[in-house]
């Protein structure tokens, strides 16, 4: 079997490998060692077996037979094949064609080019479906639409999520447009299973290309990808044979489309499972259990009181924007951190590019799944260069409303960690939308029909700001601010003088106790310190608290309820 599996990827090892005196020669049997076609070195066929198909030399990666990645997934006798049997189809009466499916069968022992089903993934029932380039390069054809279709038809029937494993080549040939006509089957299939509420889960591999990639492939509510796998429309090939162009390296490759915000995150081979299972368990209708909530053991100190007349009035507005601004303050990161149970971040805006000054996800919060999404600002030089100083792109908004989007699907609540000078307004921002991204934000989240709770942890800087904090409740850092631009760039324009900034400060009212005592925000989260990572745990423990009432409030209002509440919030200002 190892054998047969080997057959292309790997060739005899040369003879120069052996040693030079032939009594010292070892006895390896036939088939033992192999050349990896990738670096060219020899390697142990176990070796690559137990390292689930990666070569231990180089990393690079074979790609796998589908009952074996069912193996290496499903869980131990728990799956159960759906239409292993389907009666071939020439709807052009392409010669030869049926002779070159009948060979396939024969080699690979499939019926056609995908296997479907359901089992569990870490317990987890799912229906579940495998492409297996090894059958005419995993192309589609009409066998291969009406599987997906009827297992994605069969799942949302038995209200199952549905994970499939895409390899092809694209559409095939020998069935022309009836094989394009898939694409639209398998991805109307798909919209039914996702207005029911459904999970799907895509996950690409090596090669991902075609008409696979332009239907089912690219559809999936969350899109995985094996490191380093060819994904794309056209292949590299077809592209520079029509333009004429050098392509650059890494082009269409895994890590190539997580950049451009098409992937949601790669994943290891070797790690896949376990991600598998933690997706959809994060997916399923949990309540919320306030007595497995993370670290609440952690303070045992008595959390203070955040009535606005209990802060600490002594400081000036200037002094709360210095707080805001400090470069020890937690960033979103550090509360996602301590606050939530098994965070999975997922990237990308599926338009453009993964902007790093957002960062979002799905987790668990006392039990019950949530989406997190914060301005991301970064803690030095490099990070803040890679988080944009936390003022994000337009690409940003699209990826955080992706995923509240998202969320009102499968109907998860959504908390927004707030914290940026403002919406970055470079040349590209412009050009990409930056105004439209930003209003968008402020249209789809008024009418939201989950919880939205959004938490200004620092600087809450103008529209771009609001454009994550559309939500039910505003909640702010005793230190935090929140204002229609920089006190700055207020005396700049108003009274011709940056250097008044801190008389701006004080008449812009600003500040957390300005706010909550003009009735514009909800709470206030008191710092007796100043927040650091010395008093983050603290902080942390009084946010669950306060966390925990909000859910449990809005747990018992409908969705309807839900969105007017948030509207009338807003008509009443």
């Amino acid at each position: 079997m190892l054998k047969n599996m080997f057959k292309k990827t790997y060739t005899i090892i040369d003879t120069k490998y052996k040693p030079q005196k032939k009594e010292e020669e070892p006895s390896i049997p036939q088939g033992l060692w192999r050349k990896c076609n990738k670096c060219g070195q020899p390697i142990y066929v176990e070796d690559v077996t137990n390292n689930f198909y990666v070569c231990p030399k180089c990393g690079g990666y074979f790609r796998v037979h589908a009952y074996r990645r069912i193996e290496m997934l499903i869980d131990e006798g728990t799956f159960e094949e759906w239409d292993a049997k389907m009666e071939f189809s020439n709807p052009l009466n392409f010669p030869g064609y049926e002779k070159k499916v009948q060979a396939a069968k024969e080699r690979t022992k499939l019926n056609e080019a995908i296997v479907t089903g359901k089992g569990r993934i870490g317990g987890q029932e799912t229906a579940f479906g495998v492409c297996d380039a090894r059958f005419l390069m995993s192309s589609m054809g009409h066998v291969v639409g009406e599987k997906i279709t009827r297992m994605v038809e069969r799942a949302t029937s038995e209200k199952l999520p549905v994970i499939i494993y895409a390899c092809s080549g694209g559409a095939r040939m020998q069935e022309g447009i009836v094989s394009l006509m898939q694409m639209a089957k398998t991805s109307a299939a798909l919209k039914k299973h996702h207005e029911a509420g459904q999970l799907f889960i895509s996950v690409l591999t090596d090669p991902t290309t075609g008409g696979v990639t332009a239907s089912f492939a690219m559809l999936g509510d969350i899109i995985l990808a094996e490191p380093n796998a060819l994904i794309g429309f056209a292949g590299p090939r077809v592209i520079e044979q029509t333009i004429r162009q050098k392509l650059p390296e890494g082009f269409q490759r895994a890590e190539f489309l997580l950049e451009h915000g098409f992937v949601d995150k790669i994943v290891e081979r070797k790690d896949q499972k376990e991600v598998l299972a933690q997706i959809l368990r994060l997916h399923q209708c949990e309540k919320l259990q306030t007595g497995v909530c993370k670290g609440q053991e952690r303070i045992q100190k008595p959390l203070p009181s955040d009535h606005g007349s209990r802060l600490n009035r002594e400081k000036t507005a200037w002094d709360t924007v210095q707080l805001s601004r400090a470069a020890g303050r937690p960033v979103a990161a550090d509360y996602i951190e301590l606050l939530f149970d098994d965070f999975i971040e997922l990237h990308g805006d599926r338009y453009f590019s993964d902007d790093g000054a957002i960062v979002g996800g799905i987790a668990s919060f006392c039990g019950m799944p949530v989406t997190v999404i914060g301005q991301q600002k970064g803690k030095n030089t490099k990070d803040n260069i890679k988080r944009n100083f936390g003022m994000p792109a337009p690409d940003g908004y699209r990826k955080a409303l992706r995923l509240m989007k998202q969320a009102e699907s499968f109907g998860r609540p959504i908390i927004c960690f707030v914290d940026t000078p403002g919406a970055f307004c470079g040349l590209e921002a412009e050009e990409r939308g930056q105004g439209e991204a930003i209003a968008r934000n402020l249209f789809e989240m008024a009418a939201l029909t989950v919880p939205v709770l959004s938490i200004v942890i620092g600087e809450g800087g103008s529209g771009g700001a609001l454009a994550m904090a559309v939500a039910n409740e505003v909640w702010m850092m005793e230190n935090a601010i929140y204002s229609i631009l920089s006190p700055e760039g207020f005396a700049s324009i108003l009274w011709k003088d940056s250097k008044k900034a801190a008389d701006a400060a004080d008449v812009m009212k600003i500040t957390a106790a300005d706010l909550y005592d003009n009735g514009l925000i909800e709470q206030i989260i008191p710092e007796e310190n100043p927040a650091s990572e010395e008093t983050l745990p603290l902080l942390v423990k009084n946010m669950r608290k306060k966390m925990i009432m909000f859910f449990e409030k809005y747990k018992a209002m409908t969705p309807e309820e839900i969105a007017g509440q948030r509207y009338q919030r807003f008509r009443n200002i």
